[in-house]
């Protein structure tokens, strides 16, 4: 269990996403939707939300049938049992809104507040309210704007957005992983590491793109969406604004981030504007082999030939400049990297190959100990280690008052929660020294409740134990969840 090249669990195959053939090259590179995925049921859970209905199913039939279908009555899948079951997937401690209600108190009257709100948004009466600004910090130290939405808001939005994944998770690519359902950012990081050992990659180009929520056209967008009565509660949410300290602002462009429908309206836009053109540009315009993998905004792309990596950076820019959209430059690079980048850097007299970061892991080329062969490397990102560290020196600052399992139960779920992301084979050494710098901080903050503190390591080694998890591996390799993903079934093993 604690060895650090095994997993606690075992990996469960799931049904290949496409074809056999195609499954390793599609899930890598998105040679063609995910067939196999968009056909299993959306599982229930707050991220999820509710499981498809029967009507839900046909509609996907339909559009994994007919990529040229236009749906325009999809209104009516909103139903009374579907905005209750996005009720229920909100969190009840989710901050409420500019009118100020919360879970709780909408529940009071769960049944008719529902019936009241699926009324007024079939019969056109229902009116969005502004999102009310919120900020949080970013590892690099600035700040990122939230909208908060109000809380019926939220729930008109989970239930439509369930409505439109049923008909854009037929078209979405194999390639785009953030905030779907049933995919998860070390799915993203598995088709990567896969990609990268197996397939012939020797430059990166590591890009981000700039301010990318604050930045959706929504003439393009509207463009996108021609679900016509979905379409008019979007804009009335795009055009609903922000109200912050007080003063209303109008958003002209950009969607609020944090909002229900936001995730799914940036996947959407992306889908036309990147992923589509990405597939075309390696099929008609790449000499040699190219991979992608995306999640959201953040998006690695690998080749074979550092011309091809020349060329789509400079077509990418154009690309985005027609749909008003930029690179982030300052963390746009191009890097070689891959299973040959050490050696060929070596006999060119050149040192070892940069590192790039993706959904807060450092990647990096290494090799085994025992062969000697190549071995890509993935670390906690020290940016995001470092700020995770501080919130959590501060929080336990305040906590310092309260009583030892009060703190300790909370500081076993920060710690257990980034375990969670963080334990993957290879990166142990990095979540024990988090784990470590956790106990020292909490150390400090006990030390600070009283001058006459008497708290030795000896007690404080003992309070490790008793209450914080220890550190072990929580993922498989990834070339093993990726096969058991997406050749567990196929018909040629």
């Amino acid at each position: 269990m604690h060895d650090r090249r095994k997993s606690d669990g075992p990996v469960v195959p799931a049904k290949p996403p496409n074809k056999a053939a195609d499954a390793v090259a599609e899930v890598v590179e998105g040679r063609g939707p995910g067939k196999g995925n968009a056909a299993s049921e959306t599982r229930p859970g707050r991220s999820a939300g509710v499981s498809v209905s029967s009507g839900l199913d046909r509609v996907r039939q339909v559009a994994r049938k007919d990529k040229d279908a236009r749906f325009t009555a999809l209104l009516h899948h909103v139903t009374v049992d579907r905005l209750e079951a996005a009720y229920r997937a909100i969190r009840p401690s989710a901050a409420p809104g500019v009118d100020g209600v919360t879970w709780k108190d909408y529940g009071q009257d769960l049944e008719e507040n529902l019936r009241d709100l699926h009324a007024r948004v079939h019969r056109g009466a229902y009116r969005a309210r502004p999102s009310r600004r919120a900020y949080i910090p970013k590892a690099d130290g600035r700040q990122r704007p939230l909208g908060i939405a109000a809380l019926e808001d939220k729930i008109v939005q989970r239930a439509v957005a369930e409505v439109l994944n049923a008909v854009y998770e037929c078209d979405f690519l194999g390639f785009s992983y953030g905030f779907r359902p049933g995919r998860r950012p070390h799915d993203a990081l598995d088709a990567l590491a896969v990609a990268i050992t197996r397939r012939r990659v020797n430059w990166i180009l590591d890009a981000d793109i700039r301010d990318y929520f604050s930045k959706l056209d929504h003439s393009w967008l509207e463009k996108f969406l021609e679900h016509r009565r979905v379409l008019r509660l979007i804009q009335k949410w795009l055009r609903a604004g922000v109200i912050e300290d007080g003063m209303w602002s109008a958003y002209d462009e950009g969607t609020p981030q944090g909002a229900s429908i936001s995730t799914l309206l940036a996947n959407v836009y992306l889908h036309y504007v990147f992923d589509l053109w990405v597939h075309q540009w390696r099929r008609r315009r790449a000499r040699g082999e190219m991979i992608v993998a995306r999640f959201a905004d953040d998006f690695v792309v690998g080749f074979e030939h550092r011309d091809d990596a020349e060329r789509f950076l400079a077509d990418l820019r154009e690309r985005f400049a027609e749909f008003n959209l930029g690179l982030a430059e300052e963390k746009t690079r191009l890097i070689e990297f891959g299973r040959f980048a050490a050696e060929d850097r070596r006999q060119r007299g050149l040192p070892k190959p940069e590192t790039f970061d993706f959904l807060g892991f450092t990647h990096a080329c290494g090799r085994t100990r025992e062969t000697g062969r190549f071995a890509l490397k993935r670390v906690t990102s020290k940016r995001r280690l470092r700020a995770k560290l501080r919130a959590v020196k501060t929080e336990l600052m305040q906590r310092r008052h309260d009583p030892i399992p009060v703190q300790g139960q909370w500081l076993a779920s920060v710690v257990r929660g980034h375990s969670n992301y963080y334990a993957v084979p290879g990166n142990v050494d990095a979540v024990a020294a988090f784990h470590a710098q956790a106990v020292r901080h909490w150390h400090r903050a006990l030390r600070r409740r009283s001058q006459r503190t008497r708290l030795t390591w000896e007690r404080m080694h003992r309070l490790d134990k008793r209450w914080l998890p220890a550190d072990r591996i929580k993922h498989p390799w990834p070339d093993v969840r990726f096969d058991a993903k997406t050749r567990a079934r196929s018909p040629v093993r």
